[in-house]
């Protein structure tokens, strides 16, 4: 007979999303306070571009349907971080975009540098595309292939219903 621990009255999932959600916000904002990245840092942020309070152009909308990464490394100005999102201005194709972007919205950011990653749950339920399309905001740099996995946090919390 196998027992099994009732369902929480405390949503510790969303929770530790949110947490770790503030680590991209804490993080997004030194960057802020400097006018700068520090060191060879550079960030991959993917994100739902349907999610609530996501502000895209039009075209980019239209290329990504569903979800986006944008690279901050290079070329970007005008990062303003707030509670609950972050503005940011980047070139795409030669052509200036003002982007805002919740950090609910956010499924996965990296720090390529540092071999560091968080993942998220999807805030929404709607299908996950098989592959996703970078953003052209800033030529690729070299692939760095996560070895051991040893700096990746991945929180998939799946509720009983």
């Amino acid at each position: 007979m196998s027992e099994q621990p009732p369902d929480s009255l405390i949503p510790y999932d969303e929770i530790v999303q949110e947490a770790l959600r503030a680590v991209v916000g804490r993080v997004l904002g030194e960057v802020a306070a400097t006018g700068q990245l520090p060191g060879g840092h550079h960030f991959y942020i993917t994100f739902k571009t349907r999610a609530a309070g996501v502000s895209i152009p039009r075209h980019l909308f239209e290329r990504f349907p569903d979800e986006m990464t944008i690279v901050i490394q290079n070329r970007f100005w005008d990062l303003k971080v707030g509670d609950d999102h972050f503005e940011i201005g980047l070139s795409f194709n030669q052509a200036p975009a003002k982007l805002s972007i919740p950090f609910a919205a956010i499924t996965s950011f990296h720090d390529p540098e540092v071999n560091f990653q968080l993942a998220f749950q999807a805030q929404d339920d709607g299908p996950t595309p098989d592959a996703i399309e970078h953003g052209e905001n800033d030529p690729p740099p070299a692939a760095v292939p996560i070895e051991d996995g040893s700096n990746v946090v991945a929180v998939d919390f799946k509720r009983k219903k």
